[in-house]
């Protein structure tokens, strides 16, 4: 018998473990094929004869004077066409994400979401075989933890 899925909302809330982010507010896009977070100040740099990323993100909306330094090894840079069909060329990362209960390795591509209402989007390849989506819901899986911010 195949396992049930969680229940998630238009919007919920994520932790980014190996980046030291505890909680980012991610809109659950399904139209998204790849998750994408928000990231500036990105830079390559060598680690262990590997192409390796340091970026900046600001984790919560609202809060530019809050940000977090992050390391990450490159994947790969993809072409990405955003939903205004502009095509981007952006670096990937491979980073375990906890959403609710569930605790897995995602693909994350980096982009400037510093004017969006949402730094992280989840897309389709977190999403697949773990989740279904309720558009009518928000934060099935919990609510602001505003308190991590100290806000």
């Amino acid at each position: 018998m195949p396992e049930e899925k969680t229940l998630l909302g238009w919007r919920e809330w994520v932790c980014l473990p190996a980046l030291h982010i505890d909680a980012i507010k991610a809109k659950i896009d399904t139209g998204a094929k790849t998750c994408a977070l928000h990231a500036y100040f990105i830079e390559v740099y060598q680690k262990d004869n590997q192409d390796w990323l340091r970026f900046d993100i600001h984790p919560y909306q609202d809060r530019a004077d809050l940000s977090v330094e992050c390391h990450a090894k490159l994947v790969e840079r993809r072409n990405v066409t955003d939903s205004g069909g502009h095509i981007e060329n952006r670096f990937v990362i491979e980073t375990d994400l906890a959403v609710g209960q569930h605790r897995f390795k995602s693909q994350v591509t980096l982009t400037d979401r510093e004017n969006m209402r949402f730094r992280m989007l989840l897309g389709r390849n977190a999403l697949n075989g773990r989740f279904v989506v309720d558009s009518e819901q928000s934060y099935c899986l919990g609510s602001d933890p505003a308190e991590i911010y100290a806000v």
